[in-house]
């Protein structure tokens, strides 16, 4: 299944497996935004990523996650604040993208609430800033405490921060507020502030910030309150939670309010009844936008009546009385000066364009994904050429077209890998199509991939070595005494090599935690055959291939003396024809086996680690069982054990159990929400039962 597959297309099982990757996308995205104020993808990936889980959801409304994204607003408060719930959830806000959008919105809000057609709907128009929500809760007028927006019930109590801002009031003015309220704004720095804060942060050789959101967000979010203090953030008040008592009818009153009490709020905030009269303010706004002191993404629209809005409610993580209409994504053009291929954790090379800087939409740009070698032959851009780019999202700048050819020569993507001097494969799976991007086939020897692979190599499901775990990986590759993985086996000699102190001595260990970790490590010296393969870290061969290949060979050395003969006799060999026709084994495991072998720093590795370690043959399956030598498939939703669980039963019993369904499969174990493998089971005749018929066949 691919990303790009239409949601109409998708099984039940693959949206299952689609809900699964966006709930995991998607919460680290958000935990990268709100937490460490540093944005993994452009705002136009993340809207396209939420966009498509509740289509997902709206197809198959039981396979909705408990963790669903639809239901989630922000993420976790950090450690190192105090957590501050909220009186009232601060929700997210639904996003509008085009004219058609904000039409279906107010139609949506004249049919919920049954108005008739010519009936006048007023709703408010004001900048979306891009900046760090805040909620400030007052108690007789005076300011009692600060929270940052968090997961949206709890978030991180900054009090002590917020009262450097002078545009937060300690004390509100006036007498017309009630006894208690909860202010909610944006805390935002100016451009022109962002920029003199980079000034002095680069010359006094620290960090400097991507965007005046990410400054804002950083500043407010400092342990150190005299740090906070010495940034110049600003605050812009737009909405309430939690009022003690009715001060206003609309939102237009309460804002003027908030005007009364002491806040600054947008001037550009209009009321208007009509839908060509939000847009017409979103255009007069998105004119303004390169010219305003402050960055925006795009204008909030509001019911402005506080009883409708009251009526209309919320529904999951947004209210249904108001929308954010986004800005498409800003352009420029500029000169590309070079292309320059970077290479990703996973070992994937991605070519990037140094471009001459540009200003776009008040950030300066100087770099632009090009994302693969097909993207670049498709636009036809080169060195020297004058191109078009965008800030997607305001994030991730990326090259759109070629505005004027330079004439230089065609650019090519390196065939090995820019640091480790690999090969760089293009793979080819098993429909006999190439993978968009090259990668590098250094793995564990490639200093670019190197924390990743070796965090794989030791965690749960490959050495489990316990007490090194990716804290600790990353301490010692920083510490230079670990590059590979046989260097986790030689960690106490290369330590003493390096000049270093002991382990005991290091800070976070001592001799407990040091002979611990010492004795975790030795007693891994002896690694099952299917765990020591997963752990290579060697693409398209995980837990499942690795332990398909074990039950297959039982001996290690059997195994990969195959590898290396079918590494050297290529496709059409017989070495790898014993490889391919493991059921459940394809082209695509076989080849990265064979790309990995080719490479002699992989070479080099594996001979310094297994004379380190000895790998056990993998044991002999049951004969006598029902289902030994049978193929077997689990579809659906096990109910009484995990579906991992299930095939090492199977597997214990000297069964094989595949991921597909084929005329050469015996039995398809069934549960809830099974779709295509059961339909496809029952045309070939397959043999079909339940879980708990499955358990009755094996005894269990």
């Amino acid at each position: 299944m691919s990303e790009a597959t239409p949601v109409e297309d998708l099984t039940r099982e693959d949206a299952a497996a689609e809900l699964e990757r966006l709930a995991k996308l998607i919460a680290e995205a958000d935990a990268a935004y709100y937490q460490d104020d540093a944005p993994l993808m452009s705002d136009a990936e993340y809207d396209a990523a939420r966009l498509r889980n509740a289509a997902i959801e709206a197809r198959f409304p039981d396979l909705k996650r408990p963790d669903s994204p639809s239901d989630r607003v922000g993420a976790s408060a950090q450690d190192g604040f105090t957590k501050a719930a909220h009186a009232a959830p601060m929700l997210s806000l639904e996003n509008a993208f085009s004219d058609e959008d904000v039409a279906d919105f107010v139609d949506r809000i004249r049919r919920f609430l049954g108005l008739s057609a010519d009936e006048p709907i007023a709703l408010t128009a004001e900048p979306k800033i891009d900046g760090l929500s805040l909620s400030l809760s007052y108690e007789k007028g005076r300011l009692k405490r600060a929270a940052t927006r968090g997961n949206g019930d709890v978030g991180e109590d900054v009090t002590a921060n917020a009262r450097t801002l002078a545009d937060i009031p300690a004390k509100l003015s006036g007498k017309d507020w009630p006894d208690f309220i909860e202010i909610r704004g944006e805390v935002y720095m100016t451009k022109q502030d962002f920029a003199a804060l980079n000034a002095r942060e680069e010359a006094a050789g620290r960090k400097v910030f991507a965007n005046p959101r990410n400054s804002a967000a950083g500043s407010l979010r400092q342990l150190d309150v005299e740090i906070t203090k010495s940034r110049p953030l600003r605050f812009f008040a737009y909405a309430w939670a939690a009022e003690s008592a009715p001060f206003a009818d609309s939102q237009h009153e309460a804002v003027n309010a908030f005007r009364r009490w002491g806040f600054e709020t947008n001037p550009l905030m209009i009321r208007t009844t009509t839908v060509e009269g939000l847009l017409d303010t979103y255009r007069s706004i998105e004119s303004q936008r390169a010219s305003l002191p402050y960055d925006i993404d795009g204008v909030v629209y509001k019911v402005d009546r506080l009883d409708w809005q009251q009526r209309l409610g919320f529904v999951s993580r947004a209210p249904r009385w108001a929308i954010a209409h986004k800005f498409p994504a800003q352009k420029a053009t500029t000169k590309l000066e070079a292309i320059d291929v970077q290479v990703g954790r996973t070992g994937s090379l991605t070519p990037v364009a140094r471009l001459e800087p540009v200003t776009v939409g008040g950030v300066v740009v100087s770099n632009a994904t090009l994302h693969n070698e097909d993207e670049i032959a498709r636009l036809g851009v080169k060195p020297g050429d004058i191109v078009e780019i965008q800030r997607a999202g305001d994030v991730i700048p990326q090259v759109l077209r070629v505005v004027t050819d330079g004439g230089g020569k065609p650019w090519k993507m390196p065939d090995h890998c820019p640091v480790c001097g690999s090969e760089a494969v293009r793979e080819i799976d098993d429909k006999g199509v190439a993978d968009v991007r090259r990668r590098c086939t250094g793995g564990l020897v490639c200093p670019a991939q190197a924390v990743e692979r070796l965090k794989h190599f030791v965690s749960r499901k490959a050495l489990d070595i316990d007490g090194l775990g990716a804290k600790q990986i990353q301490l010692f590759h920083d510490a230079g005494v670990l590059k590979g993985p046989q260097d986790i086996f030689r960690l106490a000699a290369a330590i003493e090599a390096a000049g270093l102190p002991p382990l005991e001595e290091w800070e976070g260990f001592g001799k407990v935690s040091a002979r611990k970790l010492f004795d975790a490590i030795d007693a891994r010296r002896q690694v099952p055959f299917a765990r020591f393969l997963n752990g290579l870290g060697i693409r398209h061969v995980g837990q499942t291939t690795s332990q398909l290949f074990a039950r297959q060979f039982l001996s290690w050395e059997t195994f990969w003396n195959t590898v290396v003969a079918a590494a050297d006799e290529g496709e059409g060999g017989e070495a790898w024809a014993a490889l391919v026709s493991i059921d459940g084994i394809g082209a695509a495991a076989v080849g990265a086996l064979c790309d990995f072998e080719h490479e002699a720093h992989n070479r080099k590795m594996l001979a310094a680690l297994l004379s380190e370690i000895t790998i056990e043959d993998e044991a002999r399956a049951s004969t006598d069982s029902p289902v030994a030598g049978k193929t077997i498939v689990f579809t659906g939703t096990l109910e009484r054990m995990t579906r991992d669980e299930a095939k090492a039963r199977a597997s214990a019993l000297g069964a094989k159990v595949s991921g597909s369904v084929s005329a050469k499969t015996d039995i398809v174990v069934a549960g809830p929400g099974a779709g295509s493998k059961l339909k496809k089971a029952q045309e070939l005749g397959v043999q079909t039962m339940t879980e708990d018929e499955w358990f009755d066949l094996i005894g269990a």
